[in-house]
């Protein structure tokens, strides 16, 4: 059976390739960091995880915003898709963060699991709004082309 057009009209599996090897690196630059976190601070509380969704929540949105809509960086499809969905999706750990609370909870330690829900909301937030302040300061500052 031929391959039907997808989104942008792109049939052949060289798209999903883009996203696969994006999602392995990202999810080996995830495996590294975590274990050098916990190395680094000890495991009592989750701040690899926590670094990781911050440092994720900012590249998505920075690079999203320099190529996304009216880019001002055209990039191909596939390159966004292999940064968006590949890198950030393999690199970010929503999945990690929702057990890592329940144990935190399940170990009897609602404070830190508290703040670390808190913690995890606000500084992904904030990375993911000044990776658009900082994408949008890139764009403003370079004359476009008439």
């Amino acid at each position: 059976m031929p391959a039907k057009a997808g989104i942008h009209g792109l049939t052949g599996s060289v798209v999903y390739l883009w996203v696969a090897v994006g999602g392995a690196i990202g999810s080996v630059a995830r495996f590294w960091l975590a274990n050098a976190m916990a190395v680094a601070t000890g495991a009592a509380f989750p701040w690899g995880t926590l670094l990781i969704n911050v440092i994720g929540s900012f590249v998505i949105s920075f690079f999203g915003m320099l190529t996304g809509a009216a880019p001002r960086f055209a990039v191909p499809y596939e390159a966004r898709v292999f940064v968006t969905v590949g890198l950030c999706g393999g690199f970010t750990t929503f999945s990690s963060f929702s057990l890592q609370t329940v144990d935190l909870l399940r170990s009897g330690q609602p404070g830190r699991a508290g703040l670390y829900v808190a913690a995890s909301v606000i500084l992904c937030l904030a990375a993911c709004a000044l990776g658009f302040f900082a994408a949008t300061a890139i764009t403003s500052s370079i004359a476009r082309p008439s």
